[in-house]
């Protein structure tokens, strides 16, 4: 039998989860599905859907993507990728930390735990980035110029996590309007056009015939899932947490190695142009 000092922990446990979820509940940034919760809103994020769908399967045939030297495109997509990030999801991040702070009073290591996972999301990617990587020249000993078949599993099956919570905070995410849906649709398609070109040159015809259909069916199954259900306020703050963490990490591998003969401005003016139009919103 459970102590009483245990049983008053656990209902003082309970009661702080109430009053967080409450507190969220009554502010707009809640996971309600608001204004798109009916048929037209889910309609409408339906036809997104679709279109990372399109994205997916139909990247390799964007020649603009096959310049030489690289082409100013996946520059501009990083501006625009960052923006999204710094202007969006980090504040979004530091919200629900507040709310942890306020709830969970004296409980030190919640300080900073949204960061932390965050920091985990980039660390884990860059991790399998490299794995990935080390494999691939491997590969290339051993004239297959590619990643091991169970690296590639371990890579793909990281991403399609990720894009899963991209479909789950299509409907469920902040900006709930169509506008913002809008924007949040150019800011990860254009981002899964730099995902795919970098997919595509370390794992060759697996992606082509394995991969892009995962993250295809991925994607849907997190839209589904919102559709569906929501998550509750913590699980979501750790998604949007992971998300920021590995949206930065794939920007800045394509943007920042020397060797990828980034453009400055077409970042700079992505960045620019997409952070005034989320200023608008």
């Amino acid at each position: 039998m459970p102590s009483f000092k245990a049983g008053v922990r656990l209902a003082l446990c309970r009661l702080s989860f109430k009053r967080f979820k409450g507190q969220y509940k009554g502010k707009n940034m809640n996971i309600q599905i608001g204004e798109t919760g009916n048929f037209m809103g889910i309609w409408f994020s339906f036809l997104f859907v679709v279109g990372f769908v399109i994205i997916h399967l139909t990247s390799k045939q964007m020649k603009f993507l096959k310049v030489q030297p690289r082409s100013k495109f996946l520059s501009l997509a990083g501006g625009i990728s960052v923006a999204y990030v710094f202007m969006h999801l980090l504040p979004e991040l530091e919200e629900y930390q507040k709310g942890f702070e306020e709830t969970f009073q004296g409980l030190e290591f919640l300080e900073s735990h949204i960061y932390i996972i965050a920091l985990l999301g980039l660390v884990i990617f860059y991790g399998l980035e490299q794995l990935a990587k080390n494999s691939k020249r491997q590969g290339e000993k051993a004239g297959t110029y590619k990643a091991s078949f169970n690296v590639f599993w371990l890579h793909i099956g990281s991403f399609a996590l990720y894009n899963a919570i991209i479909g789950y905070l299509l409907l469920r995410g902040e900006y709930q309007s169509e506008l913002g849906m809008l924007l949040y649709f150019i800011a990860m398609g254009i981002h899964f056009v730099t995902n795919d070109k970098g997919l595509r040159a370390t794992h060759k015809e697996d992606y082509d015939r394995y991969g892009r259909w995962i993250l295809t069916v991925s994607i849907t199954i997190g839209w589904m899932i919102a559709v569906y259900t929501e998550v509750n306020i913590l699980i979501l703050s750790v998604l949007s947490a992971f998300l920021a963490g590995g949206v930065i990490l794939n920007v800045m591998k394509e943007e920042l190695p020397e060797e990828r003969e980034s453009s400055f401005p077409a970042f700079f003016s992505g960045m620019l142009g997409y952070t005034i139009l989320l200023l608008l919103l």
